[in-house]
């Protein structure tokens, strides 16, 4: 059974890989030639599902389960903003760097040297069984001074609720067991094993 992640962004890709360390995975990129594609959603379940259906869609493969994530932080203070637009607060082609300063400069300018905060990741399946969506949330506040070097993103500024530091500079593992993508993916691996159940029982009715 082969999980494919509608992804190339090199961080989503390892903390995806990591989190489902026991499942065999494969950026998309390694199977087929990268491609662009349109997330004109208007909600991360939204865009989660496009990225998923369009990559099952050029794989061309039924037995693959896709996987695609969205996600992104949503600040208080900023309305709700960058929310889906967090991966090109900064702009198009926007490095993370760009993202981040940018999300910084907007606080500033409102005089804010802080505001609750919360990221989202909506974590979309598509297989030939059919499509589904879960979500993981993180919340916490964000800073206008940047921290540490661990992990990417908007890390460096997003601090956990009940945390004093900031995700940037917590270590790994303990950021792994607070991070809204480990939360979705912890539900879409309950769904994963449902659908290998329901092609290994559907195998094993076959050959009776």
């Amino acid at each position: 059974m082969k999980v494919v992640l509608a992804t190339s962004n090199k961080g989503k890709v390892r903390e995806i890989i990591e989190l489902l360390h026991d499942r065999e995975v494969f950026p998309y990129t390694d199977l087929i030639e990268g491609f662009e594609i349109i997330e004109d959603g208007d909600t991360f379940k939204e865009n989660a599902l496009i990225k998923a259906r369009a990559v099952y869609t050029a794989l061309g493969d039924p037995e693959a389960i896709v996987i695609a994530d969205d996600s992104g932080i949503s600040v208080d203070v900023l309305g709700g903003a960058p929310g889906i637009y967090s991966a090109r607060y900064g702009g198009e082609g926007a490095s993370d760097r760009d993202n981040l300063l940018k999300l910084v400069k907007s606080l500033k300018e409102k005089n804010f040297q802080t505001s609750p905060a919360h990221y989202t990741a909506a974590i979309a399946i598509v297989s030939r069984e059919g499509e589904n969506c879960v979500h993981g949330w993180m919340h916490g506040d964000v800073i206008t001074e940047l921290r540490g070097e661990n992990g990417f993103g908007y890390d460096p500024i997003f601090i956990p609720s009940g945390y004093v530091q900031t995700l940037g500079e917590l270590a790994s593992d303990v950021k792994k067991g607070l991070s809204h993508r480990s939360k979705g993916l912890e539900l879409a691996k309950i769904l994963i094993d449902q659908i290998k159940f329901l092609r290994s029982h559907a195998g094993s009715t076959a050959t009776k």
